[in-house]
């Protein structure tokens, strides 16, 4: 990875996955400072900046959230460095305010913002569809489809940044993101160019004169994008039945066309630059059209925009896309879905798909915490506890590895969940109405690294208002749930250098609250401590402190070996059915269908030995292994 990132190898070949295209544009591009926060399916571009930055000197930083990671990036702009930004949609919105106030006031160095959507949420909550932003923020925004185009498309964005004075966005999607493809290698600059000084007048401040000038930037980036190479047409030269398509929809259409032999009269036109649309070019097609499929990812936001073209001019099309079935309204794209689609447009038959015979259905496999998650021990000591309140306690969640703690890995453990940093806001709701009768408990989980991402200003919020809630800061020493990168309380950076890490339990005395540290395999003393300060009026703190198994595996952490002893085994007769498998749902706690006994999988277990601190037989053994 780290040669075709760093080799000045101008016309090489290399096989690329798209992340890393996006990597190697940016040291192509001549980058000065990398921010992020990270979040799939992105997150491995600013770990392999992070890496390499030293040798091409630049900077890399994994920011405490987004909005620091795009405001840490205006600020390197203004002093004329090029700057990247790397989120994903969810980050994208959290940067909004920063977002909107410097599309008006602009930028000096060129700074572009690298977003992934993820449609189907493979690993987000939602699906959200970033071009709205865009739209919105009246920022320019590219789309790449190969991932040539998602390398030559970042110099370029640095370049139209600098030449108009403004950010530029890069949209990616997760098959871009994790797709892989060949990728031709342009030649390195030197060094990072020198900076600028940063005189007395010089401005990036967002007032509302700036307005205007906004929007010429954005009408002479409309003109430009006209002629754009990222844009262009296939098929006949006047076609009555027109695909417009973006992203993987432009690959997916293409192969359909081609499936269906009917490329001699189904007209495509791939588009790259998806904001501000080039009207004109748009347009041309359009007016020998009287069809139009639309095919894109998620929303149907080319549909609507181009549909508006159509309009403004007078021109009466049948439009055909996700907002009215021609495809499916929600979820990923996919060969099978677009070909059927395109079939029906061009009125031929759909081939058949040919689908190879199962014997036996495969197993449903669900979703749960890894082998050895210290989450694992605290919601099901949570659980037990607020169902055993004089009514059902509340649980608030948020958003990281624990979200599936909503799920039956957690016990079904939470109510509500919002979005990252937003469960300590709504138990401070909660909690505050004990006032006006309410009689049940109230707690809120989050992560080490959203603690310090989002949860700050609320604790903030719910000390200062004396709040009757308990948080959890379920502490286990990393970014888990996005790759174990370093956040504020791990003692390294993006690029490997060692820091003092903030402590979050001094941190959370700082501000006055009542703070206590439980282990959660501890499972006895930790029960008892959830026990306790759930019945402590007022705002309270326990931070749960276990590091990652996964994690702990990495470093080479002795494994203990843990097993059971069939003799003491009671099956059926332990009380819960299944108990070890079934109930406390660990992967390495399986079951013996044939003896109707519990036994441990040596390949999955980590050891960390929590099952034999619960088993009601006794019969869990451990032996060996690190603490």
């Amino acid at each position: 990875m780290e040669w075709t990132m760093t080799a000045n190898a101008p016309g090489q070949v290399c096989l690329m996955q798209g992340n890393e295209a996006i990597t190697r544009g940016a040291v192509e591009a001549g980058i000065h400072f990398a921010a992020s926060y990270p979040g799939s399916p992105s997150s491995q571009v600013l770990g392999m900046l992070g890496k390499i930055a030293k040798e091409r000197g630049f900077y890399a930083q994994w920011s405490t959230n987004e909005v620091c990671a795009l405001e840490s990036c205006m600020g390197a702009s203004l002093a004329g460095a090029r700057a990247i930004c790397i989120v994903k949609q969810n980050g994208l919105l959290c940067t909004a305010d920063a977002l909107f106030c410097g599309a008006q006031h602009g930028v000096k160095g060129g700074l572009v913002i690298v977003t992934s959507d993820d449609p189907s949420a493979h690993s987000s909550t939602n699906e959200f569809d970033s071009r709205w932003q865009a739209e919105g923020a009246c920022v320019p925004m590219l789309e790449p489809t190969i991932m040539q185009e998602a390398k030559d498309m970042v110099p370029y964005a640095f370049e139209l940044s600098e030449r108009v004075g403004q950010m530029v966005i890069i949209r990616l999607t997760t098959r871009v993101c994790h797709g892989r493809g060949n990728v031709t290698l342009g030649p390195l600059p030197d060094r990072p160019e020198s900076l600028r000084t940063v005189g007395e007048w010089d401005r990036m401040t967002c007032v509302a004169y700036q307005h205007e000038p906004m929007l010429q930037k954005l009408d002479a980036i409309r003109r430009e994008f006209g002629d754009s190479a990222f844009n262009h047409y296939e098929g006949p030269d006047v076609s009555k039945d027109l695909i417009i398509a973006g992203g993987t929809g432009r690959l997916y259409a293409r192969e359909a066309i081609d499936r269906l032999h009917v490329g001699d009269r189904v007209g495509l036109m791939s588009l790259g630059t998806l904001w501000p649309l080039p009207e004109d070019y748009i347009l041309e097609r359009l007016k020998t059209a009287e069809r139009v499929l639309i095919v894109e990812e998620v929303d149907p936001f080319l549909e609507q925009n181009i549909q508006a073209i159509a309009g403004r001019n007078r021109l009466s099309l049948t439009f055909l896309g996700r907002s009215n079935g021609a495809l499916p309204r929600i979820g990923e794209l996919d060969p099978e879905n677009v070909t059927a689609a395109v079939a029906a447009f061009a009125g031929v038959p759909q081939p058949k798909r040919e689908v190879p015979p199962f014997d036996t259905a495969l197993p449903v496999r669900d979703l749960t915490f890894c082998a050895g998650c210290p989450h694992r021990a605290t919601f099901y000591l949570l659980k037990k506890i607020m169902r055993q309140e004089k009514l059902p306690g509340i649980v608030i969640g948020d958003i990281g590895c624990y979200f599936m703690a909503g799920q039956p890995a957690g016990y079904y453990g939470y109510q509500a969940c919002n979005c990252m940093g937003s469960g300590i806001n709504m138990a401070q709701g909660l909690g505050q109405l004990t006032a006006y009768g309410m009689d049940q408990k109230v707690a809120t989980i989050c992560g080490d690294s959203t603690f310090f991402h989002t949860i700050l200003p609320g604790l903030v919020n719910a000390q200062y208002h004396n709040a009757n809630m308990l948080l959890l800061v379920l502490d286990n020493s990393a970014t888990a749930m996005t790759g174990f990168q370093p956040h504020p309380g791990t003692g390294l950076t993006a690029m490997g250098d060692p820091v003092k890490p903030m402590d979050i339990q001094k941190i959370v005395e700082a501000m006055g609250c009542d703070v206590e540290v439980a282990d959660p395999f501890d499972v006895a003393e930790t029960e008892k401590t959830l026990r306790r300060l759930i019945q402590k009026p007022g705002m309270n703190v326990l931070i749960m402190r276990q590091p990652c198994a996964t994690l702990m595996g990495k470093q080479g952490r002795k494994k203990a070996r843990v097993y059971v002893d069939q003799d003491k085994c009671l099956g059926d007769g332990c009380g819960c059915d299944k108990y070890c498998s079934r109930v406390w749902g660990c992967p390495g706690n399986t079951w013996d269908f044939t003896k109707n006994k519990a036994v441990i999988d040596p390949v999955t277990c980590v050891g960390c030995g929590v099952c034999a601190k619960l088993c009601p037989g006794g019969a869990i053994q451990v032996e060996g292994g690190e603490a």
